[in-house]
């Protein structure tokens, strides 16, 4: 049983034929309106719940090594809306609880999802996924250069916001595609390497010309965490080499593109803008650091943290740090279970890139870019954004697949001892 908990005969007969198909096709369209910010609701929420029903009628089914990232979530959703219960007669507090719970419930249904046919599942969502950035990416390039005007897509302060009505969010959320591509021309598993190589190339000037100083540096050490793993884990030298020679390809073909973005005067104009290691609004005694510093001291002072959407009303900025974000809207319970889900999952990440396992390719792609929406969770409110949701499932669906797949071996070797 692989310590999953037992479904019903009638649930696995069900999960063939036409309503499988649908449930695939509902969730390709599920992920691939991750991108959809700037409707509310969004094509997203209208099909997150079909889509999640219609699985769980089908084949999805708690493991028990997903147990404790399960119990994790659901330990932070209920500290928050503990925290909540002073200021139910307050919308947006209750507004963004009910959308943070919402959030971590499709949280908990990714992690069910990927946790069986782990590899082809994990694959249609990279794939859907890749399909909605690549929307995105072409959304956002556009709006930068004004070529359907601003009323139709989103530019933020001279950035590229195209879907998205935060440039920030958009650079961070092509990073997985990114990684996506990378690893599959690396190891020669991409078949059209011309069509991958474009789509690339798309998706980091996007990146870029959103000017969002935490996706460059998430990008970049992605990406070498990628390569470098890839590398490091390869059992074959002619791989080893293609990698490095594609790598050093890369890193000209990169620079061309830079360079020719930044022979735009604008572009020029706004990098030169952003590319500062802090702005006006980081600096200062109530600038975003100087608020976390007194923050801090007074959350100590608070079991039950300041509670939901508070911060701001305290500092008139958002906290821009999701860890003491979590200790703020949920108290120390949603604090220390916010850091129990990154560290646990750190963990497990690292592990499954590491050791060898026919999940370890998917692990170097998925990993590495949510292990940057956890660094860059030290500068930027990431509790809402969906795509986090969606790795964090896949990184466990791949360690509930890896240890089956470890079970296995054991058990073929253990009966091989027996005929021998």
């Amino acid at each position: 049983m692989n310590g999953a908990v037992a479904t019903p005969p009638w649930s696995r007969r069900a999960a063939t034929g036409p309503l499988h198909t649908l449930g695939y096709i509902l969730f390709g369209l599920f992920i691939f309106f991750t991108c959809f910010t700037f409707m509310k609701p969004s094509p997203y929420d209208f099909l997150a719940p079909p889509t999640i029903l219609l699985w769980f009628l089908l084949d999805i089914r708690i493991h028990r090594a997903t147990l404790i990232v399960i119990a994790l979530l659901a330990i932070y959703l209920a500290a928050i809306l503990v925290s909540l219960i002073p200021y139910l007669d307050e919308s947006l507090p209750v507004e963004w609880t009910y959308q943070t719970v919402y959030l971590g419930i499709t949280g908990i249904f990714f992690v069910m999802f990927f946790s069986d046919d782990t590899a082809r599942r994990v694959t249609f969502g990279l794939k859907a996924y890749l399909a909605g950035c690549l929307f995105a990416a072409i959304c956002g390039i556009l709006s930068y250069f004004d070529v359907v005007g601003e009323s139709i897509l989103f530019k933020m302060d001279g950035r590229a916001s195209g879907v998205f009505q935060d440039p920030n969010l958009l650079g961070s959320f092509l990073i997985l595609s990114a990684l996506y591509l990378i690893r599959g021309m690396l190891v020669g598993e991409t078949r059209r390497v011309f069509l991958s190589a474009t789509a690339l190339l798309v998706i980091l000037a996007c990146v870029f010309l959103s000017f969002s100083r935490g996706s460059w540096g998430a990008c970049v050490v992605g990406i070498a965490l990628t390569i470098g793993l890839t590398w490091a884990t390869s059992p074959s030298r002619a791989i080893r080499r293609r990698i490095a020679r594609l790598s050093a390809l890369a890193l000209v073909v990169g620079a061309v593109l830079i360079g020719g973005l930044l022979s735009v005067d604008s572009v020029a104009e706004r990098f030169t803008d952003r590319a500062q290691v802090t702005k006006d609004y980081d600096e200062g005694e109530t600038g975003r650091f100087g608020n976390q510093r007194r923050g801090i001291p007074m959350l100590i002072d608070r079991p039950l943290g300041f509670g939901p959407l508070r911060w701001r009303r305290i500092f008139d900025l958002e906290p821009h740090n999701t860890y003491i974000g979590g200790f703020a809207n949920g108290g120390w319970l949603g604090g220390f279970a916010f850091i129990s889900i990154v560290l646990t999952t750190t963990f497990v990440g690292f592990r499954l890139c590491l050791k060898p396992s026919p999940y370890q390719g998917l692990s170097q792609v998925v990993f590495p870019a949510l292990l940057m929406f956890f660094l860059q969770a030290f500068q930027i409110d990431i509790e809402k954004w969906r795509h986090v949701y969606m790795m964090l499932g896949m990184v466990w669906g791949l360690e509930v697949a890896r240890l089956a797949w470890l079970a296995g071996q054991r058990d073929a070797g253990a009966a091989e001892f027996r005929i021998s």
